[in-house]
Order: C-alpha cells, then sequence, then structure tokens
C-alpha cells in the first residue's frame, strides 16, 4: 500500500529537527531601550536587525522573538529562494507595468546579494543556485509555457523529452526552466546563520518575549518592555500589533513531506542531475526539491484556510491532506515505489489579495512594517526589511520610489464572508484544473478585480513560480 509509506513519518519538521539548532536567547526581564526594536524573529526580523546594523552601525538594534528565532515560517518552508518581489513576473507585470524591468533589477539584485552575506558570515545553509523547473503535467500547461517563455528573457521551453532528461516521471509533458533567478537553501540554517550574524555584529535577541502591546514608541511583553526610538513590525502571518493591518492579510496552511534519502539507485532512476527546485504548472501546484543528502520534500497543493483566520498548531498536521500528498508523490514518481517519508508537517503563511508583499508606516513614521509576502518570501523579506529601514530613517531610494512599495492591496471581506470567498476561490482553482484551464464565472471575476495570483493576464505557468513552500 502506497499509504504504508507514511507508517514511520514524524510529526515534525524536518528542518527543525536539528543537532545544530543553537540554544535560545534569554527572555526579555524588566526595562530595555534601544535605538531600533524589531518585533519578530523570522526572516524579516532578522535581516531588518542584520541590515540596520550593516548600514547605520552605531545603531542600538534589540529583537524580540515570541518563540525562537526561525521557529515559525522562516524554519520549515520548501527552501526555494526565488528573486521575484512580485510572486512572480506576470504577477508583477499585471499590477506594475511600467516597473516590471526595475522590480525584476532589484530582485536579482537582492538574491545576489543574500548569496554574498551566506558567503561572508559563513552560514552553512547549503546554498545553491540550481534555478527551477515549471513542469507541464496537462496539455493546455504546454501552450501557458510557450506564453510564458515568448515573454521573458532568459528562460529555456523544453519538450517532453528534454524535460523528462531533467527529472524522469511519467507525468511530464514539458517544461519551462528559469536557470538563474531561483536558489535552494536549507531553511531553518540560513535563519540561525542569520541570528548568529545579528549577534556578532551587536543585535541584542530576547527569545521566548512574545510582543503583547505597543503603545507609542513602547513595546510590552509579559516579563519586561523596550522603548524605541524606532520600531520595525516583523510578524508576517501572526496577528499584527496594528489592528488596521489584520484585515488585509488571511494565514493560510500548507503541509509538507520528506522522504528518507534516496539509494544511488534510486536517484539515477529519476535523473535529476542539476538538482533544480521543481513545481508543476497546475493552479494547485505541487512543489519539491532534493536535500543535501538526496531526500525529497514535497509540499503544496491544498492551502488550508481555518474560519476566523484561526493560527492553531493542530492545523500543522492534517492527516488526510498528508496522505494525499503522499499518493501524488507516487502518481508523480512511480519508480520509487517503497520509498518512505521520516517527516510530515506544515506551517502557516500570511497571504494578501495582491500576493505580494506590502510595506508602510504608522505612529508619525516611527514604526514599520512589512508583510503579506504570500509564502514567496524567503529572498523577499530581504528586500522588504531595506524598505522598512529606508521608511523609518527617511531615505529615499530606488525602493520607495516604486509603486509596488507606494500603494497597498484590498483588504479582505470580514467572516463569514472571508471564508466563503477564499474556499469558492480555491475549488474554482481545482475546477479550472480539471477543466483545460477554463476559469469560470467567479475567477473571472476576481481577474477584474485585480484580486489575488489569479489577476489577468497571468497564466497556469506562473502559478507554479509563486510558491516557496510557507
Amino acid at each position: 500500500m502506497k499509504l504504508a509509506a507514511l507508517a514511520e513519518a514524524e510529526p515534525r519538521v524536518f528542518w527543525l529537527d536539528d543537532r545544530s539548532a543553537p540554544q535560545a536567547q534569554p527572555a526579555l526581564l524588566g526595562r530595555e531601550t534601544a535605538d531600533l526594536a524589531v518585533v519578530g524573529g523570522g526572516y524579516t526580523g532578522l535581516w531588518t536587525a542584520l541590515r540596520a546594523k550593516e548600514r547605520r552601525p552605531g545603531l542600538d538594534v534589540v529583537l524580540l522573538e515570541g518563540d525562537v528565532c526561525g521557529s515559525a515560517a522562516s524554519g520549515r518552508n520548501g527552501g526555494f529562494c526565488d528573486a521575484s518581489l512580485t510572486h512572480g513576473y506576470a504577477n508583477g507585470l499585471a499590477r506594475w507595468p511600467s516597473e516590471i524591468d526595475e522590480l525584476e533589477r532589484l530582485g536579482l539584485e537582492n538574491l545576489l546579494a543574500i548569496g554574498d552575506t551566506i558567503a561572508r558570515h559563513n552560514i552553512d545553509c547549503d546554498w545553491q543556485r540550481t534555478g527551477e523547473l515549471t513542469v507541464a503535467t496537462q496539455p493546455h500547461h504546454l501552450d501557458e509555457l510557450a506564453e510564458e517563455a515568448d515573454r521573458r528573457e532568459g528562460v529555456v521551453l523544453l519538450d517532453q523529452d528534454a524535460a523528462r532528461a531533467e527529472l524522469n516521471s511519467p507525468t511530464y509533458l514539458g517544461a519551462l526552466y528559469d536557470p538563474s533567478r531561483t536558489a535552494l537553501v536549507e531553511p531553518a540554517r540560513l535563519a540561525w546563520g542569520l541570528r548568529q550574524a545579528c549577534l556578532e555584529v551587536g543585535v541584542r535577541i530576547f527569545e521566548n518575549s512574545q510582543v503583547n502591546r505597543l503603545h507609542h514608541r513602547s513595546l510590552s511583553t509579559a516579563t519586561g518592555t523596550v522603548g524605541a526610538d524606532h520600531i520595525a513590525l516583523a510578524t508576517n502571518a501572526f496577528p499584527s500589533l496594528l489592528h488596521r493591518l489584520r484585515r488585509f492579510t488571511v494565514p493560510v496552511y500548507d503541509l509538507v513531506l520528506i522522504t528518507e534519502p534516496l539509494s544511488a539507485d534510486q536517484l539515477q532512476s529519476i535523473g535529476w542531475r542539476h538538482r533544480q527546485g521543481v513545481a508543476d504548472a497546475s493552479n494547485l501546484f505541487h512543489y519539491y526539491r532534493l536535500t543535501r543528502d538526496n531526500r525529497i520534500l514535497w509540499g503544496g497543493y491544498l492551502p488550508l484556510y481555518h474560519y476566523g483566520s484561526r493560527i492553531d498548531p493542530a492545523f500543522e498536521r492534517r492527516r488526510s491532506v498528508h496522505e494525499l500528498l503522499a499518493r501524488h508523490f507516487f502518481q508523480t514518481f512511480p519508480q520509487l515505489e517503497g520509498l518512505k517519508f521520516t517527516h510530515r508537517w506544515g506551517g502557516v503563511i500570511d497571504t494578501s489579495t495582491r500576493f505580494c508583499a506590502f510595506y508602510g508606516t504608522a505612529h508619525s513614521g516611527h514604526v514599520a512594517y512589512a508583510l503579506g509576502y504570500t509564502g514567496l518570501g524567503v529572498a523577499a523579506t530581504r528586500f522588504g526589511a531595506d524598505v522598512m529601514l529606508d521608511l523609518l530613517y527617511g531615505e529615499s531610494t530606488p525602493r520607495t520610489a516604486l509603486q509596488m512599495v507606494k500603494s497597498r492591496p484590498r483588504a479582505f471581506p470580514p467572516e463569514p464572508f472571508r471564508a466563503a470567498g477564499i474556499h469558492l476561490t480555491r475549488w474554482s482553482m481545482s475546477q479550472a484544473d480539471h477543466h483545460a484551464g477554463h476559469r469560470n464565472l467567479w475567477l473571472r471575476t476576481l481577474d477584474r478585480l485585480g484580486l489575488g495570483f489569479d489577476f489577468y493576464p497571468r497564466t497556469s505557468a506562473t502559478y507554479a513560480r509563486e510558491r516557496s513552500g510557507l
């Protein structure tokens, strides 16, 4: 039975199940002051603290994390580090056509800077510029991939034989290969490396210090307070300390599996010599990649929203969804029958209606925020950190000139309309996958309103690029 492959899968995050995980920093006790206080110890917060010290070495920077750094999405995602700042080229082209070239340039510059930081700080996170394959598994995907190839420079359209030569699955009909704009990384180790880099440059980090109140220029936890001239909010999927922002994002769960290491024969049976990140071109898509020790991480397909924007660790372990993912895995790679999964987990991401991050300030410019990365934040969070610092310190940069930075997404409606709309959208996307990509009235209405990543003229090929897992 194929589901026997899940029998021994532990409900733990593979990336966090690592002996190299650092010991927690002490919690905040009493009163502290700082020039800059950062709330959140994921990628956004860590990059903000590190970039603040790089840009302004004299700043006294404090970072507050409610758990331990990298414990949420930053430590449990798929590890796809995509250069796009707009959640895919077509999404950016549709929304900001006059500045898409600049957005693409800044995105690639940002990706290269991440690689430079990893090298400079000797972060052991298996950073690899592998590129990415978007694979066609249905006939209508082929036309969509060809359209994507016509619009973009530097991508290569592969026929069926060429696609299967890269990665051998009987489900592949062709593929689009982007060789330069995606890196793969071990996500938790990247977070831990950034944390260590912050400590080395003098950032004071307090873990197990959940901030429960923002009042003017002061942050409060259960055991202490921090007063700061400037505050950067980097809580992403978790409820914002600025209540007015809560209607602009919703938390969505994504579930993931990882296999035991493949044997040499098993790896040879599928190829994958170039170790690219892979995603299929469906609306509800799978993403997958190899790890350092030749495991296959396999996730995606079924995003889960819970009524009232609820967040609960129990939502990370849905046996029925993990079983569905396992069945899809062996449909894609039947030659790996008998392979077992060792870990199963999930995580929550913050989704916005424009499917990429947005930015802004509050409290007369003393508080900045960046959120709404929608699962493609492994690289874009560094850009978001720089935007927040630009805004907090009044710097005019190419980033702050962007309409993408100046504008905000539409808000989500209140419940029960929020849940109904999200579930209807997911059902409609599934129907389109099963009906040659045909978009029903609901999806066409969203297109006209410019809501979500369905926004015209985005193609199904781009859906597959717009994922990092969590």
